[in-house]
């Protein structure tokens, strides 16, 4: 721990961060400020050519770089007795990171922006997927806003979610709104269209097996031998066996000739008799 006097608390400590192969630009920013209180930074700010600092703030500085540096780092730098020359050693070795920390935090960005909720997916898993991109760029030293969270999770919505995303940006506050709060409102409009598809699959359900009897009704009324039906060249006309009328423009049913009606027909009455000795002959056979 780094100590520091302060004239208002007294004594305050301070964690001394420690490098790694990818915190660089944080690390940085965090031991500039820990040296700035305990004032330390001129000893590795850019000073005046020839310009000695303090030698006891000099060494206060190499100690406090060596604590914060991994041990075999400090192995590298031990030969270095001024502060300045350990932390411009530092930057220039980390320079090449740095470069391929922007064109990471680039990488997930665009990751980001294409984010998109596939239909058949949860809410929590692709608000999930954002927190992930989200913490992945906050660990590389790139700050992401609650408000581009939220907006990046509505964008991210299918068409079914349309109604709800729209209502959210005119309703309510983005910039106000905390992420959690818009993944709520999201997951319950989502349990709704649950609820809504379960009752539209059991009315298709029982739609289906009422057409199917429906079916099977039609199929065995159309099998009725008291009715004839037959189409005249102009409309549909009924015919019920009165025998009255031209019947000379109209066609059985059974055997397709023209002049009588169905249940008139001498073929479908001696196909009936020959059906009717075969049962009664069925038994005496047997």
């Amino acid at each position: 721990m780094a100590m520091v006097q302060t004239k208002e608390a007294g004594t305050m400590s301070y964690q001394v961060p420690t490098l790694t192969a990818t915190n660089y630009p944080v690390w940085a920013i965090k031991v500039k400020s820990i040296l700035d209180a305990h004032g330390l930074l001129e000893t590795v700010e850019p000073r005046t050519l020839g310009e000695e600092p303090n030698a006891t703030k000099s060494k206060q500085a190499l100690a406090f770089l060596f604590q914060a540096i991994p041990e075999e780092m400090v192995l590298q730098m031990s030969s270095h007795t001024d502060p300045k020359k350990v932390w411009d050693g530092l930057k220039i070795r980390y320079l090449g990171v740095d470069r391929v920390r922007t064109a990471r935090i680039a990488t997930i960005k665009r990751e980001l922006e294409g984010l998109r909720m596939k239909e058949g997916e949860l809410v929590d898993d692709c608000a999930t997927k954002l927190s992930g991109l989200v913490s992945k760029l906050r660990s590389l030293g790139h700050e992401v806003e609650e408000e581009e969270m939220v907006r990046r999770i509505l964008d991210a919505m299918p068409k079914s979610f349309l109604q709800i995303v729209a209502s959210i940006e005119q309703c309510f506050e983005l910039d106000a709104m905390l992420f959690d709060e818009a993944v709520g409102r999201l997951k319950a409009y989502e349990e709704r269209l649950k609820s809504h598809g379960e009752k539209e699959g059991d009315q298709g359900q029982l739609l289906l097996v009422s057409e199917q009897k429906n079916g099977e009704n039609n199929r065995f009324y159309g099998r009725g031998r008291g009715r004839g039906r037959s189409f005249e060249r102009g409309g549909r006309g009924h015919g019920r066996g009165t025998g009255r009328g031209d019947k000379s423009k109209f066609r059985c049913y059974e055997c397709g000739a023209f002049g009588h009606f169905a249940n008139e027909c001498t073929k479908w009455k001696d196909k009936e008799q020959e059906a009717n000795l075969i049962e009664e002959e069925e038994p005496t056979l047997l």
